[in-house]
């Protein structure tokens, strides 16, 4: 296969094209038209009264072409080789960023992801240079979040794993006693490893596009009662904490999927019932120029104004020395954000801390009402 010529070459001969075109065309043209001229300025000339003899208007027409061509073989000497010469530095002006972004990528390809484009004097050049440092900034925070990922789940899943084997190593010497208690937390543990192993696949899926949302036409009223009935029932007997849902208004019909909306309810109420051991919860609910909003309130422990930015990240967590089994998988967050965006609707956060956090979430009002 024959090698391809890079872009400095195809530059530098394109140019060198356009300019030998250039100096043929110039030169036949006035090969064949100036001596003519020539000749016709003599015969003009001559009707002035002006005498040329013969042999001298030969002399004088040989004379001008001999003049002619030494000046045109100059001519092409000097402006050829300054022509080649500026569009050999054009060439490889032009060819030098892209160059550079090539080393660029190809640090890429190795795991570098330091490296960023200067500043360019071509405006066009200078876009795609900027565009091409977003793209390396967004590349690095990926690399950067996969790390973090990558170790955050080593994480989750060597803490229960390490229980589950120090139990089953001392039931199986005999050092620790084989009773119900220790059944019931060897089972709690891989409860734990599944609820993180089931966030994970549904994460994935959420993030590829595989999740199925089924979308129709519902009241939410209905389904916010049936959450919040569910967590009052594990509330019963517990007189420092409230959970209440304010309504004020009736609600139009909205766009979603009923298991996701409340599978997004289920998780922010979890949160907030988990970070609020003395206060209120409470629920709310309002329409808002073509978006019903759901707001789930605590007077819990709050979030601080530099972690607030992130609550929505995988693993997050203020914390980090808190542990899952108060903490949550630290993903539900996350795939609350994933499906309140494949309904159409957005997710926010408002915390102080010390005071309290807001959770707010919203979805399309039904058109068709």
């Amino acid at each position: 296969m024959p090698q391809k010529l890079s872009l400095r070459s195809r530059l530098l001969i394109s140019q060198l094209a356009v300019l030998a075109v250039t100096v043929i065309a110039l030169a036949t043209v006035s090969r064949l038209y100036t001596p003519r001229y020539f000749v016709v300025t003599l015969e003009r000339m001559e009707l002035r009264g002006i005498r040329v003899r013969q042999e001298v208007r030969g002399q004088l027409l040989r004379g001008f072409e001999d003049a002619w061509i030494r000046g045109v073989m100059g001519s092409v000497l000097l402006g050829g080789s300054t022509a080649g010469a500026l569009s050999y530095w054009l060439s490889q002006r032009i060819s030098k960023p892209l160059l550079r972004m090539e080393q660029v990528t190809q640090q890429f390809a190795v795991g570098d992801f330091s490296s960023r484009v200067p500043p360019l004097d071509i405006p066009e050049f200078d876009r795609l240079g900027h565009g091409f440092n977003r793209m390396a900034d967004d590349l690095e925070g990926v690399e950067h979040r996969r790390r973090e990922l990558v170790g955050d789940l080593t994480h989750e899943l060597r803490t229960p794993l390490t229980i589950v084997k120090g139990y089953l190593e001392g039931l199986a010497d005999g050092t620790v006693e084989p009773s119900a208690k220790n059944y019931d937390r060897l089972v709690r543990e891989t409860e734990r490893l599944q609820r993180l192993v089931d966030d994970l696949q549904e994460l994935s899926k959420l993030e590829a596009g595989y999740l199925p949302v089924t979308m129709r036409s519902l009241s939410l009223a209905p389904l916010i009662q049936q959450v919040r009935d569910r967590f009052a029932d594990q509330l019963l007997g517990n007189e420092t904490l409230t959970l209440e849902i304010d309504m004020l208004q009736p609600l139009p019909a909205v766009l979603g999927d009923p298991a996701r909306i409340e599978q997004v309810l289920v998780n922010l109420l979890s949160n907030a019932l988990r970070h609020t051991p003395t206060g209120q919860v409470s629920i709310r609910a309002y329409a808002q120029q073509g978006f019903v909003w759901v707001e789930v309130v605590d007077t819990g422990v709050g979030i601080s104004a530099e972690n607030l930015p992130h609550v929505f990240e995988r693993f997050w967590r203020a914390d980090r020395s808190r542990d899952r089994a108060s903490g949550g998988s630290g993903i539900g967050l996350a795939i609350c954000r994933r499906l309140v965006a494949l309904q159409g609707g957005t997710i926010e956060a408002k915390s102080q801390l010390g005071i309290g956090s807001t959770f707010s979430f919203s979805l399309p009002i039904d058109p068709a009402i």
